[in-house]
């Protein structure tokens, strides 16, 4: 057996195994803060970033292993998908669970969508009150 091919392959599958260890720990971190976390938008900021990237890391991880060229182009895609779709689905939560009073305020450092929800049902209320009335 070639020398260099088997120092290749060692130090791929180090490096395969580090990616998948990190990527493991964290979504570890993602679900221990979920879990832990006291609110709805920690809890979000839990899921949503460190899984990302542990995502990224595991899918490395595997088209490490794989050694074929094939396999990256749909990691590639299924890691972009995640990249966008949860940063998306976390911000509708969020949105949803500061509309329903899912959070604890006192938390919050500053509330910079208080102003805009006021203003939308200021002009909800303002609409309602011209519908009443005869032209």
């Amino acid at each position: 057996m070639n020398p260099e091919a088997s120092l290749v392959d060692n130090i791929i599958d180090t490096t395969s195994a580090v990616f998948m260890v990190v990527g493991a720990l964290m979504s570890l971190a993602a679900a221990v803060g979920l879990l832990r976390f006291p609110d709805l938008l920690s809890r979000m900021h839990a899921a949503t970033k460190p899984q990302v990237l542990g995502l990224f890391l595991l899918l490395a991880s595997i088209g490490l292993q794989m050694r074929t060229w094939w396999v990256w182009p749909v990691l590639l895609v299924a890691w972009i998908f995640q990249l966008l779709t949860v940063p998306v689905s976390a911000h509708m939560v969020g949105r949803a669970g500061y509309r329903t009073k899912h959070l604890h305020r006192e938390l919050l450092s500053s509330d910079e969508l208080e102003a805009v929800v006021q203003k939308a049902a200021q002009s909800a209320r303002d609409e309602g009150a011209d519908a009443g009335r005869p032209d």
